[in-house]
């Protein structure tokens, strides 16, 4: 009995033995055994290029279907500036299948990035094209933090017919806001946003004089404000 047991297990070692060095025979001819006949990506994009994607997968595609790496196509692929997320898998038995998932843009970020909904940044070339979006600056770091700021303003503003084109937080912290009208709003350091409603408040006795256009409206005094008219 034991030494039928032993014999099985002799057996069993030899096939895995075959099915090892069959593995490795395998992986070694690479391209040449299995090739990647296919390359499916799936993804709705405007400012990816399929060059750019090429780039990245034609050194592991010609590599073949067991030698690719697919972390590698995946790292790849996210270091470009306009991938904000990318999904990588083998589809037995010659197909790499990759979907892509492209940034989407909802502000400016100074004059070299651009900020998503997340308030990730990113910074792609030519930024020129993108001139129309909303323009946030800020102190590095502070980018998610602002965004959630500015988009509590931009909501206040559209309830008054207004829209932001700009938002302005120095090294000092201190807060401007520039309209789509021209008119910039200096808030200053000290409660902000409690300047900012006081003017919101206050803004209807302001629309009343209709032959005259607000300039510029400074509001870093403790109990009002300036106004400068066009």
């Amino acid at each position: 009995m034991k030494r039928l047991k032993l014999k099985w297990l002799l057996i069993s070692a030899v096939i895995v033995g075959i099915a090892w060095i069959s593995w490795t025979e395998m992986k070694a001819q690479g391209a040449d055994l299995l090739p990647i006949k296919y390359v499916r990506i799936e993804g709705m994009y405007q400012y990816l290029t399929k060059d750019e994607i090429k780039q990245v997968l034609l050194k592991q595609v010609m590599a073949g279907f067991l030698n690719a790496d697919m972390n590698a196509i995946q790292t790849g692929l996210l270091n470009l500036p306009w991938v904000a997320q990318v999904k990588v898998r083998r589809v037995w038995p010659d197909t790499v299948e990759i979907k892509v998932y492209e940034q989407y843009p909802i502000v400016r970020w100074g004059n070299t990035g651009l900020l998503n909904e997340q308030g990730d940044l990113f910074i792609p070339d030519n930024l020129a094209r993108f001139n129309k979006l909303p323009l946030l600056k800020g102190p590095e770091g502070t980018e998610k933090k602002l965004l959630q700021v500015m988009k509590k303003i931009q909501k206040k503003l559209l309830e008054h017919a207004l829209e932001l084109q700009g938002f302005n937080v120095n090294e000092r912290r201190a807060w401007t806001l520039r309209l789509s009208s021209g008119l910039e709003l200096k808030l200053g350091q000290k409660k902000p946003l409690k300047k900012f409603n006081r003017f919101l408040i206050t803004l209807p006795i302001l629309k009343k004089n209709q032959s005259r256009v607000l300039a510029k409206v400074d509001l870093r005094y403790p109990n009002g404000y300036a106004v400068t008219w066009k």
